[in-house]
C-alpha cells in the first residue's frame, strides 16, 4: 500500500507542527479558513506517552475526522519508546510518524532530544529504526534543522539521506540561530541536490520565514523542493492556505473567527486546558487593522471563556 507521501499530489503544502498551537482546535479553525494538504501534530513526547503522565501527554494527539491527513510528531530520547508510542499511533488511525529533530528549546535538548541530536547520529539512527519497527505501514519522516552550531548540511543532512526517509522537513536555520536570522534557503536548495544523488525517492519540504502561499509556490520552483511547511505564517494570515490577502478581510469577519475558535476550545478543553492557553491565538485574527491593538488589549484582560464570548458579541453588534 502506497504511503501518504506517495498520493499526495506535489508540491505539497503544509501545516508546521507548533507547541500550544497546532492542537484539534486550531487544525479545526484552518480547516474552516483554508485547509492545507497535510497537518502535523503538536510535539508528543514518547516518554511522557510511556509514563504516569500519559493521559496529559497523549491529549496532543486528539483529532478529528475532518483533521486528515494528519501526522503524528514524536520527540524524546529513548528508542523503546518510540517503538511502543508508533505502535499506539498506528492503532489510532494517523496517515504517518514525523520525529522531531529539529527542536531548538534547551529545555529539551539538555536532555539530549530534539536537536540534540544532530550531534548524536547513533541515537538518532535507533530511533527511526525503532519508530519504524512500532509504526507498520505508517511512513516515518523527520523535521530537523541544517546544524547545531554551525552548518552541517554535509555531514547531518547527508547522513539523514542514508536512512531511506521517505520525507526530510529543513528548517533553514542552525540550533543556535534559533529564529534571529533569515533562513538559509540556499542551503535547502543543496539538499535537494544532495538528495538527487543519495536518495531519489525521499522528498525535500523547506521550511521558514514563508509568509504567503504564493511565496511557497516561488520557493517550490526556485529550490526544486516537493513541498514547503509553514509555521509562523499562519499567525499574520488564517487564510493562508486558500491564497487569500487577510487585507480582505474585515474586522467582523475577524471577530466572528475568534468567537468560533472560543466556542470550539471551550467545548473541547474546557477542563483539560488552561484558559490562558487560548490567549496566544488572539493576535492572529486581531491585527493589522485599526484599532486591532486595543481591542486585543481587551481580550487579553479577559478572565474566562464566558467573557471572551461576551466581549466578541458586543463588538460584532456594534456593527463594525
Amino acid at each position: 500500500m502506497k504511503s501518504i507521501w506517495e498520493t499526495l499530489p506535489k508540491p505539497i503544502f503544509s501545516l508546521a507542527p507548533m507547541e500550544d498551537v497546532t492542537d484539534t482546535v486550531f487544525r479545526q479553525i484552518i480547516n474552516f479558513t483554508g485547509k492545507p494538504d497535510v497537518y502535523f501534530t503538536e510535539f508528543t513526547n514518547v516518554d511522557g506517552m510511556n509514563s504516569l503522565g500519559d493521559k496529559k501527554v497523549s491529549q496532543r494527539l486528539k483529532f478529528g475526522k475532518n483533521e486528515k491527513p494528519l501526522i503524528a510528531q514524536l520527540w524524546g530520547v529513548t528508542p523503546e519508546n518510540f517503538y511502543l508510542a508508533a505502535k499506539r499511533i498506528l492503532e489510532m488511525g494517523f496517515d504517518g510518524i514525523d520525529l522531531n529533530m529539529g527542536c531548538p528549546q534547551r529545555d529539551v535538548t539538555r536532555h539530549g532530544a530534539c536537536s540534540a541530536l544532530i550531534k548524536n547520529h547513533n541515537l538518532a539512527k535507533e530511533i527511526i529504526d525503532a519508530t519504524r519497527g512500532g509504526a507498520g505501514n505508517l511512513p516515518v519522516s523527520v523535521k530537523t534543522r541544517l546544524g547545531f552550531s554551525k552548518i552541517q548540511t554535509e555531514e547531518w543532512i547527508g547522513f539523514l539521506l542514508t536512512q531511506n526517509l521517505p520525507l526530510i522537513t529543513i528548517h533553514g536555520r542552525t540550533v543556535s540561530e534559533m529564529s534571529k536570522v533569515p533562513a538559509h534557503w540556499d542551503e535547502i536548495g543543496k539538499v535537494v541536490k544532495m538528495r538527487d544523488e543519495v536518495s531519489k525517492d525521499t522528498l525535500i519540504f523547506g521550511n521558514g520565514d514563508v509568509m504567503s502561499l504564493t511565496e511557497a509556490k516561488e520557493k517550490v520552483e526556485l529550490y526544486g523542493l516537493d513541498g514547503i511547511m509553514i509555521g509562523r505564517g499562519i499567525f499574520h494570515n488564517p487564510w493562508l492556505f486558500a491564497g487569500v490577502d487577510p487585507s480582505q478581510k474585515s474586522v467582523k469577519e475577524r471577530l466572528e473567527l475568534l468567537k468560533k475558535h472560543v466556542e470550539l476550545y471551550e467545548k473541547i478543553w474546557r477542563e483539560k486546558k488552561n484558559y490562558q492557553i487560548l490567549k496566544k491565538y488572539f493576535k492572529i485574527y486581531l491585527s493589522e487593522f485599526e484599532g486591532a491593538s486595543d481591542m486585543r488589549q481587551k481580550f487579553m484582560e479577559t478572565n474566562n471563556y464566558s467573557e471572551a464570548l461576551e466581549l466578541a458579541e458586543n463588538l460584532l453588534n456594534t456593527n463594525i
